[in-house]
């Protein structure tokens, strides 16, 4: 057993997770019953993982800018401006894969109950009053627009306090981050509790009849994630961006596809990035910040979704006037923190720019939901770890010009 058991330590994370989701799959198919109570462990791993991120964001902000020394370099301008870029650029990618591969929906009821933004500005409204939340609200509720925004307030304002001061609050950041890897340490076991959970629980001939949606969803997030952004990425690098782009797939995205919550992989997002060797004081404040704004997956989800509601009730729509829906749908992304049920509870909002009655949008709502499984896995995946891509890129564009090696993996890129 001793022996496994160093045989186990010496792999990598990323090889232990895909033997748990290879086990979870097994034990799922072969044995459903017997391992559907092993389900609890990804249960657990989730709820440690959302337990742990608020406090750690707050520490880790508040550390970084205390211990910040001015004239630093932290790249959040470009890291913003790439999240705002990446959104649009989704969005974009959406609509014209939506306009080659068209598609209709048999609308479905159940989601008329829930309540959807009324417009724009009360998503942004949303996203304000979250800034100004009691901090111990924020924390409690994961708000992290609010958490940042405490964050930030008194780490500027404990930058003056004692040495001693900014001590513990280094000893605090340490602290959770060490408790942070004990949590991810047990992700394998996790990811097969969840896997366990899905295969076990969700049938997928209810999928079967939406397949060309998901199709054109999945493709677009493909697509995003394989062309869109490693083109950003090498345009601003000027070097292959493959390596970064399928590290963060590997070691982000695979986690956010099954946790389905880029505030559970938040954590796994910040040890990525200190493995990357980047700047703590940037990603720090940036990988949250993403889980927040950077909503590359969304915007797909809102775009693709409403030009089928579109194509199904038929609805003349040209470039153009579909170009306008990429803008609104990255907007709304990007405030998607502060609305319930996320993404698509932000599709009426987008059906309104065609005229679309909200009783109509709540219904490809319901659609959403029946093909949530795949569709939020996906989603959460591309925008978690676009996160992390984008962070990186956004240092290692400054390390280029300062003539610094960029490693990957261990290998010079």
């Amino acid at each position: 057993m001793s022996s496994i058991l160093k045989m186990w330590g010496k792999l990598s994370l990323v090889k232990q997770i895909v033997i748990g989701l290879i086990v979870g799959i097994l034990l799922a198919v072969t044995i459903p019953e017997a391992a559907e109570p092993l389900s609890i462990l990804g249960t657990l791993f989730v709820g440690a993982l959302k337990a742990i991120a608020p406090v750690l964001v707050l520490f880790l902000v508040m550390s970084a800018i205390v211990q910040h020394k001015r004239g630093s370099q932290t790249n959040m301008k470009s890291i913003i401006l790439l999240y705002l870029l990446g959104t649009f650029l989704a969005g974009v990618t959406a609509v014209f894969v939506s306009f080659i591969f068209p598609v209709s929906l048999t609308l479905t009821e159940g989601a008329e109950d829930m309540t959807a933004p009324g417009g724009v500005a009360e998503v942004l409204e949303s996203l304000l009053l979250n800034i100004v939340d009691n901090p111990f609200n924020a924390v409690a509720d994961a708000n992290y627009i609010g958490i940042l925004a405490w964050a930030v307030l008194l780490g500027l304002v404990l930058k003056n306090a004692a040495d001693s001061t900014k001590g513990v609050i280094a000893d605090f950041s340490e602290a959770v981050s060490k408790i942070v890897d004990w949590i991810i340490r047990f992700a394998p076991l996790g990811i097969m509790g969840l896997v366990i959970e899905s295969v076990t629980s969700t049938g997928i001939e209810g999928l079967l009849s939406y397949g060309k949606l998901l199709a054109v969803l999945i493709g677009c997030m493909v697509l995003v994630a394989l062309v869109v952004n490693p083109v950003i990425v090498f345009l601003l690098m000027r070097k292959n961006p493959y390596p970064l782009v399928f590290k963060c797939l590997k070691e982000s995205g695979i986690t956010a596809f099954f946790t389905r919550s880029s505030a559970a992989n938040i954590p796994v997002n910040m040890r990525v990035c200190e493995d990357l060797g980047l700047n703590k004081d940037s990603y720090s404040v940036s990988i949250p910040l993403g889980a927040t704004i950077n909503m590359t997956g969304a915007a797909v989800t809102i775009t693709v979704l409403t030009l089928a509601a579109v194509n199904t009730l038929g609805i003349a729509v040209d470039i153009p006037t579909a170009i306008i829906l990429s803008v609104v749908a990255a907007l709304s992304a990007c405030g998607a923190s502060g609305v319930a049920g996320g993404s698509l509870l932000l599709i009426p909002l987008a059906c309104s720019l065609f005229g679309i009655p909200g009783d109509v949008a709540m219904q490809v709502v319901g659609v959403g939901f029946i093909i949530g499984v795949l569709q939020d896995s996906f989603e959460t995946a591309l925008n978690s770890s676009t996160d992390v891509l984008f962070t990186a890129a956004g240092e290692f564009r400054e390390w280029k010009k300062e003539g610094k090696a960029i490693k990957i993996n261990n290998e010079v890129a």
